[in-house]
């Protein structure tokens, strides 16, 4: 088994793997408990009669492959698309033969060099040989992508147009060469062809409650399909790889417990956690004797969070607030906020770097995990609107380690004393988290949720686990300190 190798640097210089940390067993968890939002976009309906769906059959669909083109994609949605729930999915749009035309040959050509094999209906692989990416109907994709850009190419997925044996594999290629993939002439012309974010889905705190009510209310017993028993929708930090699934609950407490290590949280310890999800961490907290106030916009997450701080018999330390960031008051000996800052939109970065400044007292630390992105692309794409935008995270950025770094130094008085970069973990807990939901995706029927939402979903995971493969992504922990003033 290869191990992760241990290391630390001064935030700024090269990060290394985060070091294993001490690890912890707990009690399970409260079962999940929880309904979908109602009005949810993606909530569940109830069954209704549906049209023949995007993408089944018809002129486009492929024909068998051959001998040596290895097996063929999984099959495309066994259900019709319902249009009145996934009306960009089951509608093709309308594209001009010239506009379809351009878009197959500039398609082709990305392809043309990458380390896969992309087939077309059927005809000869483009590519220097790799993962297969199959295209049953190339009018439909091409017309997609030629449209919508990344939104279409996720929508051809959702659509069953086009598929891959190994989805990981196929998109890590892609991921890894994604900022060749546009042709240079168009990637400065991004501005006039990319799709840009909606306005109403500005990280204002109207805004803030709709685009998260949008991921985290869907459903509680959703996320249980997949997570573990301490519902911990954030990387993990193992020991070792490969990661298997009876570890990953403990791997979650050693990285709650690692965050807890840098804020300096013991007996006493007034924290403030800005993000609750389903309550681990102030639950972890709360058992070494702080006093927790945890923040969140989630009525979903909240109403689970707080059964399981009352199973546990830590109501009298554990405060949890359906309150935003910006919302907040008093002052604490330590702030914790784990992948919330990929949900505040840059535009709003320095507001809440200036919250975690402003409820911290002096003396203190502030201890943060965070997604992160090579800064060049997060300057290049960072307003073009997005298949994950429309699907599964609205409104949301990932920023760069300069632009966490940059902003706080400033906006605030928190300065940079630590950065541990993990993003070889986060790819085998998003693993670990694919598979679980594929072997569990029988059940979803029965939480209402249909095929083209597994489809949704399954494509999300993969696309995620692909960034953090091929070096796209990455994940830091960081710790932050605040000196006292100056007398």
């Amino acid at each position: 088994m290869r191990t992760a190798e241990p290391g630390t640097t001064p935030a700024g210089g090269t990060a290394r793997p985060v070091p294993a940390a001490r690890g912890a067993s707990d009690g399970p968890a409260t079962a999940p408990a929880g309904t979908p939002a109602a009005g949810h976009p993606f909530a569940p309906r109830a069954a209704a009669a549906e049209p023949e769906p995007a993408g089944a059959g018809g002129p486009g669909a492929p024909a068998g492959p051959s001998a040596t083109d290895g097996p063929a994609a999984p099959v495309g949605p066994a259900c019709p698309i319902d249009p009145a729930r996934w009306p960009d999915v089951a509608a093709v749009p309308r594209s001009s033969w010239a506009r379809t035309a351009v878009t197959g040959a500039l398609v082709r050509r990305a392809l043309r060099g990458l380390p896969l094999r992309a087939r077309f209906a059927g005809a000869e692989p483009v590519g220097r040989g790799g993962p297969l990416l199959e295209v049953r109907d190339p009018a439909a994709f091409h017309a997609r992508v030629g449209t919508g850009g990344l939104v279409g190419f996720g929508e051809s997925y959702m659509a069953g147009e086009w598929d891959a044996p190994d989805l990981v594999a196929a998109l890590t290629v892609l991921a890894a060469h994604a900022a060749d993939l546009v042709p240079a002439p168009l990637q400065r012309l991004r501005g006039l062809w990319a799709p840009r974010h909606p306005l109403e889905e500005r990280n204002t705190p109207d805004g803030s409650r709709s685009n998260i009510s949008r991921h985290y209310d869907l459903s509680n017993d959703l996320f249980a399909l997949f997570l573990d028993d301490t519902l911990s929708y954030s990387s993990a930090v193992f020991r070792g790889f490969p990661a298997t699934w009876d570890l990953l609950a403990a791997a979650q407490r050693r990285k709650v417990d690692r965050l807890l290590d840098l804020a300096g949280v013991r007996e006493g310890t007034r924290l403030l956690e800005i993000g609750t999800g389903w309550g681990e961490l102030a639950l972890r907290a709360a058992a070494r004797g702080a006093r927790v106030t945890s923040l969140t916009l989630s009525r979903e997450q909240r109403e689970l969070a707080l059964e399981r701080v009352r199973a546990a018999g830590a109501g009298d330390r554990v405060s949890i607030e359906l309150c935003d960031y910006r919302e907040a008051r008093g002052t604490y000996d330590a702030v914790v906020s784990v992948e919330m800052i990929e949900a505040v939109g840059a535009e709003f970065w320095p507001v809440y770097f200036r919250t975690l400044d402003e409820r911290l007292d002096p003396g203190g630390r502030v201890a943060l995990q965070a997604i992160t992105m090579p800064h060049e692309r997060m300057l290049a794409t960072r307003d073009t609107f997005t298949w994950i935008h429309k699907y599964v995270f609205p409104g949301g950025i990932i920023p760069s380690t300069e632009a966490i770094e940059d902003t706080a130094r400033a906006h605030t008085r928190l300065r940079p004393a630590r950065r541990d970069s993990f993003g070889a973990h986060y790819a085998e807990t998003l693993r670990l988290w694919r598979e679980r939901f594929t072997a569990r995706a029988g059940e979803l029927g029965a939480l209402g949720f249909d095929d083209t939402f597994r489809r949704l979903w399954t494509f999300y995971l993969a696309y995620c686990e692909a960034g953090f493969r091929a070096g796209y992504l990455d994940v830091q922990q960081y710790l932050f300190t605040k000196e006292h003033a100056a007398r």
